[in-house]
């Protein structure tokens, strides 16, 4: 095992979160040094179960021993974390837990509002142990303590996030319904901004010597993503539908047709424009009256898409991009094996490849894209089979459960 060397490794974060957004956080936190102790409870955190799996696995209460029991869905979240299980529903647990954020910086649940206030481990209970303590939560709707929603009973998933929050409206093909997000931006944008206010929470109250609660809605967080939406209703009450393969103020920026799939190409400035023109050969639309400026080129669309896609269809994408790349911000359209093979990503260490338990091959996840000269992150522990460090870190903490 490699050593936590982030600038957040003198941070103690206790993870009581499950599924993906609050343990995308929490593994954002742990990618950048924290002791991140991911509490579960004895059957795990359900998305243990959830493919792609390695051939020597089994899912928590296999009858059949095996290497892992996690699939590359948990592990890709639950990175560099320390796993531990407590059964919240029993005392000598529950205090278990209250004795860990004694001495924690931050704790992090994303259950249902009141949940954990019932179990007896919600925020008074955890502050009267720790006034220091920074008790952050991701909620479909919110904590009564920030703000009375009229859904905060309500559950909810990414798809429910992403519709809600007015992503799904602008996203997919021009005159659609709108269709979600290919990624779980419902739950991934949320873990992310509870990561920032967990440690901003941190940093206050140890200069102040007082913790708080934090939460972040996932409704909210996918309506802050989707600020378009709101800036272009809110300034002249325009409701965009969704963009399809370009952008609904410039022109071109967005996605053209090559022989063996996509591409992107951004030229809606002039000096950009220019070069894209000159480049396929077309000086003429340089100033041509339906594209003189990219507002006309908007207005314009399917005339110069129409246009761009004659020249990009005869050209593959790397030609394309060969072509371009020097002159005009382009880019492919990569699938999967095109980013494992991207030299870009190789030397950004962005693919993190490592060994599981028993006989398995190596596997990979999406590497820490924060990088820093004088505190290096990254992957440092594989994700935790189901309690593997509950005696580990109950000894060092002290704690001795009945």
């Amino acid at each position: 095992m490699a050593e936590r060397t982030g600038p957040l490794r003198h941070l103690t974060v206790v993870d009581c979160t499950m599924a993906l957004a609050g343990p995308y956080g929490t593994a954002l936190l742990a990618d950048l040094g924290a002791d991140v102790i991911k509490v579960e409870p004895p059957q795990g955190d359900g998305s243990r179960r959830l493919r792609p799996h390695v051939p020597d696995s089994a899912p928590p209460g296999a009858d059949e021993p095996a290497g892992v029991d996690f699939g590359g869905y948990f592990a890709s979240i639950n990175r560099n974390k320390r796993g531990i299980v407590l059964d919240l529903k029993d005392e000598a647990d529950r205090e278990a837990l209250l004795a860990l954020c004694e001495r924690a910086d931050a704790i992090v649940e994303n259950m249902r509002d009141g949940v954990m206030d019932r179990l007896g481990v919600g925020y008074e209970a955890v502050r009267a142990r720790n006034p220091k303590i920074v008790y952050a939560c991701i909620r479909g709707f919110g904590d009564r303590r920030t703000g009375q929603s009229p859904y905060v009973d309500r559950p909810a998933y990414d798809i429910v996030a992403q519709s809600m929050g007015g992503h799904v409206h602008i996203t997919g093909p021009e005159g659609d319904g709108g269709v979600p997000a290919g990624a779980s931006v419902g739950d991934i944008f949320p873990g992310t901004l509870m990561a920032l206010g967990l440690v901003s929470a941190v940093a206050n109250a140890r200069e102040t010597g007082v913790g708080q609660f934090l939460d972040v809605a996932m409704y909210d967080a996918v309506l802050a993503m989707s600020e378009t939406v709101v800036c272009n209703y809110g300034f002249d009450r325009t409701e965009l539908g969704p963009r399809g393969a370009h952008h609904p103020n410039l022109m071109p920026f967005g996605l053209f047709r090559a022989k063996d799939g996509g591409v992107a190409i951004a030229a809606p400035g002039p000096k950009h424009w220019t070069a894209l023109c000159e480049i396929m050969e077309r000086p003429d639309l340089v100033d041509e009256p339906r594209t003189r400026n990219t507002f006309v080129r908007r207005e314009n669309q399917e005339f110069v898409a129409g246009e761009i896609n004659a020249w990009t269809e005869t050209l593959t994408r790397a030609e394309i991009v060969e072509r371009l790349a020097p002159h005009l911000p382009c880019g492919p359209v990569n699938r999967a094996g095109d980013i494992f093979a991207d030299p870009h990503v190789a030397a950004r260490g962005m693919i993190t490849e490592f060994e599981l338990p028993g006989d398995n091959p190596a596997v990979a996840v999406v590497g820490n894209p924060i990088k820093f000269t004088e505190t290096p992150a990254g992957f440092y522990r594989r994700p935790p089979l189901l309690g593997e460090h509950t005696a580990e870190v109950l000894e060092q903490f002290g704690i001795h459960r009945r």
